[in-house]
């Protein structure tokens, strides 16, 4: 074989290696694509449900007894099903219109990642706000209730949409 048939094989080997590569890659994108498109377990459909309420104890029922609710973007953390109720209802008396539009889910386990917008008007401020959000959802043993909910977005992005200054803090109860 001559030097330049090796490189040949050799070019031909590689570019059929990388279009298996991009196959596989298309083949997982549209498997994703599809995954995102499901339905929304009902505990999921029940938890937008309850931001978008307005009757507090609606978030609460759906934590077990002992659950955790952490707003990371805030830095604060709630227990149980009274405390989480109480930041749901002090949410309501910050933010008009306070909605969470679900965009995708995926479910590993006990473990819910949800990909949603949250959106609001904060009281005072001239403009409302539609941030991305990533939640995570731990289920109990039994996959009914929620253990554990961590609300991930961005504090700056909310405020700066809103048109308030990075050192704007809500006002006291």
């Amino acid at each position: 074989m001559t030097s330049r048939t090796l490189r040949t094989v050799t070019v031909l080997t590689a570019l059929t290696a990388a279009a298996a590569l991009c196959a596989t890659a298309t083949a997982t994108a549209a498997y994703a694509a599809q995954d995102s498109d499901r339905r929304a377990p009902r505990i999921v459909t029940a938890w937008a449900r309850a931001w978008n309420g307005t009757d507090p104890q609606a978030l609460g029922t759906l934590l077990t007894a002992d659950g955790t609710y952490t707003d990371e973007a805030v830095a604060v953390t709630f227990r149980g099903r009274e405390e989480i109720a109480g930041w749901k209802a002090r949410a309501d008396t910050l933010i008009d219109n306070v909605h969470v539009t679900v965009r995708a889910t995926h479910l590993d386990g006990d473990r819910i990642t949800v990909r949603a917008v949250y959106s609001g008007h904060l009281k005072g401020a001239p403009k409302p706000f539609a941030v991305p959000m990533t939640t995570l959802l731990d289920l109990d043993g039994n996959r009914c209730r929620i253990a554990s909910d961590q609300d991930h977005y961005s504090l700056a992005t909310v405020l700066a949409q809103s048109g308030l200054p990075a050192d704007w803090t809500p006002p006291r109860a």
